[in-house]
């Protein structure tokens, strides 16, 4: 067995220090937590990418590290199959003592209509408070949470500073270091426009009636377009059927498959190609004569090499990516684009330029001991004080794995949570702000108030007076704010490219920032969620929109919230004077367990080498 375990590391792209020692090691865990070997290695590498580790280089001195992992995986694991105990502590106790009586007059002097009326209230004329804070929802909080106790408040956690533009000066010299219960408001320097993408599905839509003919034409289609794109670019000539045996050089174009269940190796590696080349049939695709590859199912990629036996396609050159130009030409058809208002459209268009403030934040908004939402509104006080132009939110917002949602204890229903507690804050913080802030919900398939299937069409709000400030997008989304594209998607989709992608790195040991191929896999393939078949638990559904899942042009910011620790990197795509960049976000979860997680903050100035980003823990 200990074989296996270094095969099945190496198998990663791995290496091991000391090998004895640390196989041994392995072994041990593998006997004592159950492990396959192969869920040993998959733990070891959400270990080695949360850690960021920079060499693949398994050592003995992360041994202790790694088994902490596993612990705290093994009590996670055993917390979600015991969902129906709870562990009484004091905490109860003075819950129970504090809110026992104001419950039952609550119960006694409210009636049903009162409970649920108003589901959009009317601003009051004193804004609600909880302990001095404005956008709370007007509920008191009678006991310390641990979340109200944390400590080492707002501390950045990562920066990448570049020149910055006389905004990030201005707002620089603007903010100042007031306690949390003190707020100053500071109004943005510049007004901000706003584009939303025209985009499916659309709210109230019909779903679950995905048909087998849905998924090939959506699969079938992603071919054909890589194809085009190839050929168009002159580049490559055009593709022929790799499943007929040639002893010359070919150009094919298919889809990345896996012979059976599991994950990707080298001898389960199919290439199916397009029904117009072959039929759509599938032929065993061998890699080893490449020096680098990173190559997961669904991936669609050029290949050259030759096919002696009819039975093995040898590749000696993998395309992976779509040339620019030729994408160029491919999307040159005018897309839909929402205009909010005829109104809104601002006419000042001399104060429009490619600089924007951000801040982008993904739940769950709130901890996993109480339905407070402190997080969210801790947000909201920092957004007050350094204004961005645009605040991004993106779900979950009523998070379907919060215990007291899986148990079903609460009070109310999940659509008067939602608005009375995430649309009422929101609300009182655009107003507070003025109508020079916008703030953009995207919902999240753990949204328990909203419709679980992917696509996903955007939360149905209309809150009153602010619909051009308050504005929901589709999951995923796209839109434009001062000439800025951003792209969002919230599928965890780096954490499940990186239990499925089989990679080689180069020969010549140079370090490989693994989390940069993952997220380069999504504007290369030019797909929001170019995995397929799906991981567990993702309601694909090819019947809505298709299309919603394409990025037609490479967003200047991409935001792709994560399980995996919080970064900020600079994409670059295509060579030369065709190469793009683009600046990829993790903004880390706002709430992790019972304390503050992270969120992000970035002031765009033209382009992402000029651009400062924060990622500042809450």
């Amino acid at each position: 067995m200990e074989e296996e375990i270094v095969e099945e590391f190496k198998k990663g792209g791995f290496s091991l220090d000391e090998e004895e020692e640390i196989a041994k090691k392995c072994l041990t865990f593998c006997i004592n937590y159950n492990l396959k070997p192969s869920e040993l290695v998959s733990s070891w590498e959400v270990y080695y990418l949360n850690r960021q580790l920079n060499e693949a280089i398994v050592q003995d001195a992360e041994m202790d590290g790694f088994l902490q992992h596993l612990q705290n995986a093994q009590k996670e694991a055993v917390i979600k199959e015991e969902t129906a105990l709870h562990f009484y502590s004091s905490k109860d106790v003075d819950m129970i003592l504090n809110d026992e009586v104001g419950d039952l007059k609550e119960d006694i002097l409210g009636s049903p209509t009162d409970r649920s009326q108003g589901l959009y209230p009317e601003p009051l004329d004193a804004t609600p408070q909880t302990n001095g804070n404005i956008f709370s929802s007007g509920k008191s909080s009678k006991h310390l949470t641990p979340f109200g106790q944390r400590t080492n408040k707002f501390m950045t956690k990562f920066s990448m500073n570049n020149m910055p533009c006389t905004d990030v000066r201005e707002m620089a010299r603007d903010q100042e270091n007031d306690e949390d219960d003190i707020i100053k408001k500071v109004q943005p320097q510049k007004r901000c426009s706003l584009i939303v993408h025209e985009s499916r599905p659309e709210p109230g839509c019909r779903f679950m009636y995905d048909r087998i003919e849905d998924r090939f034409n959506a699969l079938e289609n992603q071919i054909k377009r890589c194809t085009t794109a190839l050929v168009a670019s002159g580049l490559y000539e055009e593709p022929v059927d790799p499943t007929v045996a040639s002893q010359k050089s070919i150009f094919t174009v298919g889809m990345i498959c896996c012979d059976g269940e599991g994950h990707l190796n080298e001898k389960s590696t199919l290439l199916q190609s397009s029904v117009e080349h072959s039929g759509g049939q599938r032929v065993r695709l061998e890699l080893q004569k490449l020096s680098q590859f990173s190559v997961f199912p669904g991936q669609v990629v050029g290949i050259e090499g030759h096919n002696p036996s009819g039975h093995c396609l040898i590749a000696s050159k993998l395309v992976d990516s779509i040339p620019l130009s030729a994408t160029a030409d491919v999307n040159s058809r005018p897309t839909k684009k929402q205009a909010l208002d005829q109104e809104f459209q601002f006419t000042d268009l001399s104060c429009i330029q490619a600089e924007l403030s951000v801040i982008i934040a993904s739940g769950p908004f709130t901890t996993t001991d109480n339905l407070l939402f402190e997080p969210l509104t801790e947000l909201l006080t920092y957004a007050t004080r350094k204004p961005p132009q645009v605040l991004i939110l993106l779900g979950p917002f009523l998070d379907s794995e919060h215990i007291e949602i899986k148990k079903g204890t609460t009070d109310r229903s999940f659509d008067e949570i939602f608005h009375l507690e995430i649309l009422r804050r929101l609300q009182d913080y655009a107003e507070y702000m003025g109508s020079d802030v916008h703030v953009i919900l995207m919902p999240s398939t753990r949204d328990a108030s909203h419709d679980f299937v992917f696509p996903q069409p955007p939360f149905e709000i209309h809150p009153p007076d602010l619909k051009h400030q308050v504005i929901s997008i589709p999951n995923p989304g796209s839109f434009e704010a001062n000439q800025v594209k951003i792209g969002c998607c919230t599928v965890d989709i780096l954490k499940h490219l990186s239990g499925e992608e089989m990679s080689q790195n180069p020969s010549d040991g140079m370090p490989n920032d693994r989390m940069s191929r993952l997220a380069n896999h999504i504007l290369r393939q030019q797909s929001f969620y170019p995995l397929y078949p799906p991981a567990e638990g993702i309601p694909l559904d090819f019947s809505l929109a298709p299309e919603a899942l394409h990025i037609s042009s490479i967003p200047d910011i991409l935001i792709l919230p994560s399980d995996m620790k919080y970064f900020v990197k600079v994409l670059s795509l295509g060579e030369g004077d065709e190469q793009v960049k683009c600046i990829c976000v993790n903004p880390g979860r706002l709430s992790k367990g019972e304390g503050g997680g992270t969120f992000a903050e970035l002031n765009y100035c033209g382009g992402p080498d000029t651009t400062n980003a924060s990622i500042i823990g809450i």
